[in-house]
Parts: C-alpha cells; structure tokens; sequence
C-alpha cells in the first residue's frame, strides 16, 4: 500500500509539474528558445565548431518557424529564415560565420523592438569583420574568429 502511494504522489508531482512547464512556455511566446538557440549556434562557432553550428543553425530554424507573429513579423521570419538556411546548409566554418553577421545583425533588430530575454543582452562589436553580434554574458567570445582572436571585440550597447 505504501509504494503505490508513493507511486500515486510521484505520477500527480510530474503532472503538476508539466501543467505549469507548459504554460510558462506558452505565455512567453517562445521567444527565450530563439535566443536561447542563436546562443547556441555563436557558442558553436566560437568554438569552431561547424558541425554543431549546423545543428545548432536548425535548432534556430525550428524555434523561429515556431515562433508566433506577435514576436516575429512574417518579414523579419522570412529575413531570419534565410540566413540561417545559409549557416545549417554548410559544414564551412568560415562560410558559417560569413553568414552569421547578417543573421547577427537581424537578430539585433529584433531583440531591440521584442522581448526575447528577461536577462540583459549585449551587443558585442568585432572591429576586425566590422559586423556585431549578442551575447548573455558580457565577456567577449568572439565568434568570426574563434580561438584565433577570442576576445577581439567590445560591448557597445546593453538590451533590457
């Protein structure tokens, strides 16, 4: 009789537990998962990582398609859409990072007219490409160079 308490309390815990994960998820109009997978693909090419990048560029792809037009406009979706296409369709780590800063540059637009965080976002400035990109985190990673210049760059704006 005890276990099947146990069991009883375990199964209403977990149900309780998705019913409010899901509706967290909802009212934030999933826009902490565009960010959370544009982080993704700069950790991915930072690292140098082409492999993960293009992964990582289809995690975007999805969470962006998935996105609902009070966050994303069709226009900004479709501008979105087709630099990532260009990143996920390229195992070239410099072609990848080529076609990041206009994403980059997208995604700025876009974290300055939406809430895509409740955390602050940095934009961070490379000088060498000319070309910024965001960050949840103040310390430059610099992501068009990798490990070659790693922390080439600076913080030239803050996103709340």
């Amino acid at each position: 009789m005890k276990k099947i308490l146990i069991l009883v309390v375990a199964m209403a815990s977990t149900l309780v537990q998705t019913g409010f994960a899901q509706n967290d998820h909802n009212t934030h109009h999933q826009a902490p998962t565009v960010i959370a997978s544009y982080y993704g693909l700069k950790d991915a090419l930072v690292s140098g990582d082409a492999s993960t990048a293009s992964a990582k560029s289809a995690e975007l792809t999805k969470a962006i398609e998935s996105s609902d037009s009070k966050t994303i406009g069709d226009k900004d979706k479709s501008d979105l859409l087709k630099h990532v296409a260009m990143i996920s369709g390229d195992k070239d780590i410099n072609f990848q990072r080529a076609h990041f800063a206009p994403l980059s540059s997208s995604i700025i637009t876009l974290a300055k007219s939406a809430k895509l965080s409740d955390a602050p976002i940095y934009v961070q400035y490379c000088p060498m490409k000319k070309s910024s990109w965001i960050s949840s985190e103040k310390a430059i990673k610099n992501p068009y160079y990798g490990s070659s210049m790693l922390t080439c760059g600076k913080v030239t704006e803050t996103i709340n």
